[in-house]
């Protein structure tokens, strides 16, 4: 179970793979994700399911190999299993007609708008995505989603494809010319913050999908929790997506920020208990 039949490289530190997981494939439904485990040595971490095909039984992810656990699923090779698939996950996202909804998409959060982006336009919305990265290199999936979406524009900071600048610049334009019903953010966390900061002024309904650490995946732990209209939510259970207007943003990278120093502290330990 959880054989691997398909694996795409497409860039140097991101992966598109695909696996059989019937039971997923058959209920999953934009917005939500899995947590998996790639070997009983493993940690579990969460994934967002980017693709399913419940006729093939399979499921599809995309990820960026940042950290020993991520390294080590993208070592996998066609033919490999992959140890434990929790999932469906998470609250489905609000899909519904709104007129225009515009996906905004940062880093790998591109491939994660990608089953919003498609069931937004199955709704009957003009869909508008806006994908950005620091340049050309880091983006990805820019054919599939010029398939699928109305319109896409694409930004760089340094320039080097599409606009030089960053992806607040032509969703402002984009809602000053024309009545936009819907804004998902899906990205890093200070993209999502100046996204809703933007439509917050044109009060425009916009959601966030966040990427707090996760553990259990299933609220046990706490280890997602977030402040949305102050009040204490779960990612894992309550989310991942939220209002983009009530989220603590500040609060959720301080968060972050912390778990990765604790992270790189406790791997100087291990190096130095080594010698």
């Amino acid at each position: 179970m959880n054989k691997i039949i398909a694996k795409d490289e497409l860039s140097s530190d991101v992966t598109k793979m695909e696996f059989i997981a019937p039971e997923i494939a058959n209920s999953t439904k934009p917005g939500q994700f899995i947590v998996l485990r790639v070997d009983e040595f493993g940690e579990r971490f969460p994934l967002t399911i980017t693709d399913s095909d419940p006729k093939k039984g399979t499921v599809e992810i995309i990820f960026q190999k940042v950290g020993k656990s991520t390294n080590e699923l993208g070592e996998l090779q066609v033919g490999d299993e992959i140890l434990d698939v929790l999932g469906p996950l998470g609250k489905p996202s609000e899909i519904k007609k709104y007129g225009t909804v515009v996906c905004v998409g940062g880093g790998v959060g591109t491939a994660e708008i990608i089953p919003e982006v498609r069931a937004y336009k199955e709704a009957g919305n003009k869909v508008i995505s806006i994908v950005g990265a620091r340049t050309k290199d880091l983006l990805i999936l820019l054919d599939e989603l010029n398939k699928l979406s109305d319109e896409l524009i694409v930004t760089t900071d340094d320039g080097s494809y599409g606009e030089k600048g960053v992806v607040t610049d032509p969703l402002k334009r984009i809602l000053e010319r024309e009545k936009v019903g819907k804004v998902l953010a899906v990205g890093p966390i200070i993209m999502m913050k100046f996204v809703a900061k933007l439509t917050k002024e044109y009060d425009v309904k916009t959601s966030a999908s966040l990427n707090p650490v996760m553990v259990d995946g299933t609220g046990m732990c706490g280890s997602c929790r977030v402040t949305v209209g102050g009040e204490v939510k779960f990612a894992c259970v309550d989310g991942p997506e939220f209002d983009a207007h009530l989220v603590d943003f500040d609060e959720l990278q301080a968060r972050n920020n912390r778990f990765l120093a604790e992270e790189k502290h406790s791997c100087k330990i291990g190096l130095r208990s080594k010698k």
